[in-house]
């Protein structure tokens, strides 16, 4: 299949260090399930720049690696490129959606959605496990991250993406 004809989806957080990269890892791992990873080309990029340069935290490595996520991609900050460059770009809470929209050039081709849209139990928001004393908000993103994923591409198959 030719490059062009790749979908291109990016995940995108305040930081790029747990959030992002978790649904970057969850939705690789579910095209690659269903078989057509080979359609789909994801990344993910934080609004700031902090962590550009660094792997996810340790505690969002863990639980990708507790279920068989695969990942060594590392921290980078959002470009304007990538509103071109990217079909799809998921924010993960409402502050991550304005600054999306703020920051995107006009007429681009990428479409912004909150990811948590396609959460079939309606829960809108990503958790952002960041300061967390525990690994169980990493858990919490990483179950919001797999219904999400798979929310967005069913409606996405049925052609409810609009």
């Amino acid at each position: 299949m030719a490059e062009e004809t790749k979908k291109k989806a990016l995940m995108v957080c305040l930081g790029n260090s747990c959030r992002s990269p978790i649904a970057e890892a969850v939705f690789q791992h579910t095209v690659n399930k269903m078989g057509v990873g080979y359609l789909w080309e994801v990344d993910s990029a934080g609004l700031a720049g902090w962590n550009v340069g660094n792997s996810p935290t340790h505690r969002a490595l863990n639980t990708m690696k507790k279920h068989g996520l695969r990942y060594n991609n590392l921290g980078r900050q959002i470009t304007k490129e990538d509103f071109n460059n990217f079909d799809f770009i998921f924010g993960m809470d409402q502050k991550n959606i304005s600054d999306l929209k703020s920051m995107a050039p006009e007429n681009c081709k990428a479409k912004i959605f909150l990811f948590g849209e396609f959460d079939p139990e309606g829960e809108r928001i990503i958790r952002d496990p960041y300061f967390d004393n525990d690994e169980r908000g990493f858990e919490k993103a990483y179950e919001q991250a797999v219904r999400c994923a798979k929310g967005f591409l069913e409606q996405l198959d049925k052609g409810n993406v609009k």
